[in-house]
């Protein structure tokens, strides 16, 4: 079997992927489940212990009535072993019942608190950090992975945990019953603990793998459903359906090496369990014949032998949804091996932001800001203009927080960014870009993500603010329903949802990163006199690509080549005849004089 390799096209799936949990971590984490909820714990290992221990009265009454049968044998003693028999198999039901509810609804609260706890971590991600990663493993792990830990939780972990204890506890019952028969039923070990441990030492990688694999499959397959316009209008059909069979081959391979180490371990212990039942057969029979074991202890042993037969075909048959949910559980758990978001510190003593020195690379590789210095004043208007791909929409999100810088400070009120909390930073300064997102949900719900002890008198009136006459013709006002289920947005109403979010989060600088330019000209001006009205009295960065926005700033912010080359105001650019000039010239085709 060849090792699993990796798609042929890495652009494809990303060269960045969340972390997944090790061994350490996956511990830890099991043991604060446990201790979260240790009674039921102790219950479970309590009922499961008593359930295992009433199913060896079966064998060991069954050789006593052996033992009893022959001439002038007591039928009322042989009546008595039988009724404890079927009181036993009763008991062990009933135990069993009671172990694998409890074991039901363990899981289900432990599964409740990953859930919580995986959602908390996702939500307190960066948003480079989710962009790096991409939609497709967030979703196979929040979904696939999930689901997976939820059945290991459920039904894999109790049932494998109950098999090992019926086998621990057979095998002492056999030593008990007798020494030499015990030590019979140790014969397959060897060939247990070899393959096994075989088993084991590749079995978390290779299912780690397929789970990247189904991740890879996952973002392939959103990446081309969510740019299928772009697909289609650049003819790249082909391309993006042989990116879909690389990733299909990929999780093909690595479901081919799972499957194989199944195939490799299955056989194995199936065999190895027959050699315990063997051996005692031929050792009990021996020592029947030359009378230093009875005929009932040689019944028993081999009945006990034969009880493994269940567990370890529990065992099997769990084994490899085992595996899948340990390996889940690394990728669900993964999260915790990010850095925490900040916890805030000291507190901004003014709104005035300085850029010291920055630098910024994107995964590390090429530099698309070198050594940027700005000083953004407390309510200025401040315009960034130059050519495409100068690093203006990159200084943006670093204004914002969004990404950190590689190199140098950015600061508010003297404290840096990145030592805010999300919720300070959300009320200091906030990113509008030209994508407004509406999620599915009432309209309440989509404005309470900015402010979420917001009144609807609040709500109204911010929606208000941004002209939003439309709330009125919604049928049941801020209750209604959107997205695809309910009431659909436009992209004029979806901007001015996003900046009634702006209002209701009343940050004391917005970042405009050309929020108007996928709207058609007529609905542009209606949404730019709206926003006039949530820029009022604030600090404004806007990220031009058009220059009309660089005519009304205070000062003008030329950005070339990842350096600020000119700072001033529209007129002494204009003056200084630099690169600005240029850019201003060949935005409205005017001579040099012209302005």
């Amino acid at each position: 079997m060849t090792e699993q390799s990796t798609p042929d096209d890495a652009a494809e799936v990303g060269h960045w992927r969340l972390p997944v949990a090790d061994g350490r971590v996956i511990r830890r984490a099991v043991a604060d489940l446990v201790r979260a909820d240790r009674r039921a714990v102790a219950l479970i290992l309590t009922l499961n212990s008593l359930a295992a221990a009433a199913a060896l009265a079966g064998p060991w009454l069954l050789g006593e009535i052996v033992n009893q049968i022959g001439p002038g044998a007591n039928l009322s003693t042989i009546d008595k072993l039988a009724l404890l028999i079927v009181g036993f198999a009763v008991l062990q039901l009933i135990l069993t019942r009671y172990a694998r509810y409890a074991g039901y609804r363990f899981g289900e609260r432990a599964l409740s608190a990953l859930r919580i706890d995986f959602v908390d971590r996702v939500l307190a991600l960066p948003t480079s950090v989710v962009e790096r990663a991409g939609t497709g493993d967030l979703m196979t792990r929040s979904s696939g992975d999930a689901t997976t830990v939820g059945n290991m939780l459920r039904d894999a972990a109790p049932t494998v945990a109950f098999a090992m204890l019926q086998v621990v506890f057979i095998f002492a019952a056999t030593f008990v019953l007798n020494p030499l028969l015990g030590g019979c039923a140790f014969v397959a070990l060897p060939m247990f603990w070899v393959t096994t441990r075989w088993y084991l030492r590749r079995a978390r990688a290779a299912y780690l793998a397929e789970g990247d694999a189904n991740s890879d499959l996952s973002e392939t397959l959103a990446a081309t459903a969510e740019g299928g316009r772009t697909v289609e209008a650049f003819r790249l059909q082909r391309r993006r359906i042989g990116a879909g069979h690389r990733a299909i081959a990929f999780g093909y391979a690595t479901r081919r090496r799972t499957l194989y180490l199944r195939s490799v371990w299955f056989p194995s212990i199936e065999f190895g369990h027959m050699l315990p039942v063997g051996a005692i057969l031929l050792v009990g029979g021996l020592g029947y014949l030359h009378g230093w074991l009875s005929l009932g202890v040689v019944a028993s042993g081999s009945l006990y032998m034969w009880q493994l037969v269940e567990p370890i075909d529990q065992v099997l048959m769990w084994t490899e949804q085992l595996q899948r949910g340990i390996a889940s559980f690394a990728r669900v758990t993964g999260l915790s091996e990010l850095p925490p978001p900040p916890r805030g510190g000291a507190t901004p003593v003014d709104d005035r932001i300085e850029v010291r020195g920055v630098r910024y690379a994107y995964h590390g590789e090429h530099e698309v800001l070198h050594g940027v210095d700005l000083t953004v004043r407390p309510g200025e208007r401040l315009a960034v203009v130059g050519p495409s791909g100068a690093g203006k929409s990159t200084l943006g999100r670093l204004l914002a927080g969004i990404d950190a810088p590689r190199a140098g400070t950015i600061t508010v009120g003297g404290v840096p960014v990145a030592e805010l909390t999300p919720e300070e930073l959300r009320q200091r300064i906030i990113l509008v870009t030209q994508e407004h997102h509406v999620f599915l949900g009432s309209l309440r719900d989509n404005l309470a993500m900015a402010a979420p002890e917001a009144t609807d008198e609040a709500m109204l009136a911010a929606l208000a603010t941004v002209d939003a006459r439309w709330v009125r013709e919604l049928p049941d006002g801020l209750a209604t329903g959107l997205g695809a289920a309910g009431e659909e947005l436009d992209p004029a109403r979806a901007q001015q949802l996003a900046l009634a979010r702006v209002v209701l989060a009343d940050p004391h600088t917005v970042i405009l990163d050309e929020a108007t330019s996928l709207l058609d000209p007529t609905t542009a001006r209606h949404a730019e006199r709206a926003m006039a009205a949530v820029l009022a009295g604030r600090t404004v960065i806007a990220i031009a690509h058009r220059l009309h926005t660089a005519h009304d700033a205070d000062r003008v912010a030329v950005v070339d080549g990842g350096r600020l080359t000119e700072l001033g105001s529209h007129h002494e650019l204009l003056d200084a005849n630099g690169s600005y000039a240029a850019l201003w010239r060949s935005w409205h085709g005017t001579a040099p004089a012209e302005r």
